[in-house]
């Protein structure tokens, strides 16, 4: 009798899973604009009345999309820290974890601008994009730390993160427009030529 309410919880958990994943692949398609609770229920074969069951409304529905696709993106990152054995390989374990081939795509990077457009109107999207860069911050800072000062190390950090977003943006907008190598190699060439700044002698 006990493990009734357990195997509904489960089951509860994985159809809230599915759904999320269903808006975020209708988002990925038809953007904000046009991302209905229908069209959800449609790509996930479940009703409205299913949808509404889970979330309450389209902005719920956004939030633990947003949450959703950032899981996938930090457990990259985390695959790739847990390899690195030293301050370099930790930075190029984050710059090449945010991305992973599999997750650079213009349809995902579709999904995330939209998402993030929507940031500045919604206050618990805004919470969640501030956790993104404050985790995104102390991963850089985890490495640079250990090889620079700690205000260039801040500073460096802030450039690294900016070019990351705006090479997302740039794919988002733009299918074709960059690619996963030379979005590595941009990030990478940018940490390379700041290190060499510091430690060229005066």
């Amino acid at each position: 009798m006990h493990d009734r309410p357990a195997r509904l919880t489960r089951i509860s958990e994985i159809r809230r899973k599915e759904l999320r994943q269903a808006a975020f692949a209708v988002l990925q398609k038809e953007g904000v604009a046009g991302m209905t609770l229908e069209k959800v229920a449609s790509h996930a074969g479940a009703s409205k009345g299913i949808v509404l069951h889970y979330f309450r409304k389209k902005q719920e529905l956004f939030e633990h999309t947003m949450r959703e696709a950032n899981a996938a993106l930090r457990d990259a990152v985390v695959a790739r820290l847990k390899r690195a054995r030293t301050p370099m390989e930790r930075l190029e374990a984050v710059i090449d974890g945010n991305f992973e081939p599999e997750l650079f795509q213009p349809p995902t990077c579709h999904a995330w601008l939209s998402l993030c457009a929507e940031v500045p109107r919604d206050e618990k999207l805004k919470r969640i994009q501030k956790v993104i860069h404050a985790r995104m911050h102390s991963n850089l800072m985890s490495g640079l730390s250990r090889l620079v000062a700690p205000e260039q190390a801040r500073d460096i950090a802030l450039g690294i993160s900016a070019l990351i977003d705006g090479l997302w943006l740039r794919l988002g907008l733009e299918a074709g427009s960059v690619d996963r190598d030379t979005a590595v190699a941009q990030v990478r060439g940018y940490l390379d030529l700041r290190l060499r700044a510091l430690s060229a002698p005066v």
